[in-house]
């Protein structure tokens, strides 16, 4: 199939470019897809009009992976946020819908509050506490609301190897200095890009319905469990890292944090279980896969 990645530079844009547009072997032969990436300048979310351009009448699908993803830049600039986040959303799903393409837009886990002690399903109602996670609330109705068949994927701190995340600078920490620090009363379930490519590849497989999927490893963790498991993975493949133990920090206690942030945002894939019959594999598992595979230089 044609293929558009709107943010193909981005941590997911650039990862479904690679593994998307490659041999599904790795042999180098002819690739599973034919990808086509954009990103500025040729896509600019604040210009709707590179949008049309981007998505013309050949392509299949459309992923939408382009965003503005600084939670705290939204909150201080929330024009651009709601561009970028909501109506760059809405005219890429009513390009599809002229097209003929199917659309999968990406979200996050920030459109609900944190308040709920148990995984958050597809149908919770979002409540969002900060600007940016009411503009990617607003696109996921207004993607909707075009585009009825589009699926909106959401997925929570998402880590892989195009673009550094959390997992990466604490890694590059370890390596340096005997003392790292993380957040401990913050929770949610890491997301690994290669996994993540994957389950999107099994929703365009199977043409899934449209609608709201939860895409993200299973289990949950606080930033600190996230990175003393890194930590401890490192050590044991013999990386040399200074300390696998990472002192606690509390959320309140950040004060570089313009936005509220939620508390609790562990999601349930339930959704994507019933429809593909795979269980995403632990947290646990996909970050020591990642460490292995794409060590810190």
């Amino acid at each position: 199939m044609k293929i558009a990645i709107l943010g193909s530079r981005g941590r997911l844009g650039a990862a479904l470019v690679r593994k998307w547009g490659a041999a599904p072997d790795g042999s180098g032969e002819k690739p599973a897809h034919e990808v086509r990436g954009f990103a500025r300048p040729e896509l600019d979310l604040l210009d709707p009009a590179t949008i049309d351009h981007c998505i013309d009448e050949s392509f299949e699908w459309v992923v939408n992976c382009a965003a503005q993803t600084n939670v705290d830049a939204c909150e201080r600039q929330p024009e651009e946020a709601r561009l970028a986040n909501t109506i760059a959303a809405r005219r890429a799903a009513e390009r599809c819908a002229k097209t003929g393409a199917r659309f999968i837009h990406l979200s996050t886990d920030y459109v609900f509050d944190g308040r709920q002690r148990e995984p958050y399903d597809e149908e919770a109602s979002p409540s969002p506490l900060s600007v940016y996670g009411q503009s990617k609330a607003d696109g996921e109705f207004a993607v909707l609301a075009a585009l009825p068949e589009a699926v909106v994927a959401r997925v929570a701190w998402v880590f892989g190897p195009e673009k550094p995340s959390f997992i990466d600078m604490l890694l590059s920490r370890a390596l340096a200095q005997k003392k790292v620090s993380a957040i401990a009363d913050k929770w949610s379930t890491p997301t690994y890009t290669e996994d993540l490519a994957d389950w999107l590849g099994m929703l365009v497989a199977a043409e899934a319905p449209g609608g709201v999927y939860h895409l993200c490893n299973s289990g949950s963790c606080s930033w600190r469990d996230y990175g003393e498991h890194a930590l401890a993975c490192a050590a044991a493949m013999g990386l040399p890292v200074k300390t696998t133990k990472v002192s606690p920090l509390k959320l309140r206690d950040m004060e570089a944090f313009v936005a509220e942030r939620p508390v609790n945002t562990v999601m349930s894939t339930r959704r994507f279980t019933q429809l593909t019959k795979i269980t995403p594999r632990p947290w646990q598992d996909a970050v020591r896969d990642y460490i292995r595979d794409f060590p810190p230089c």
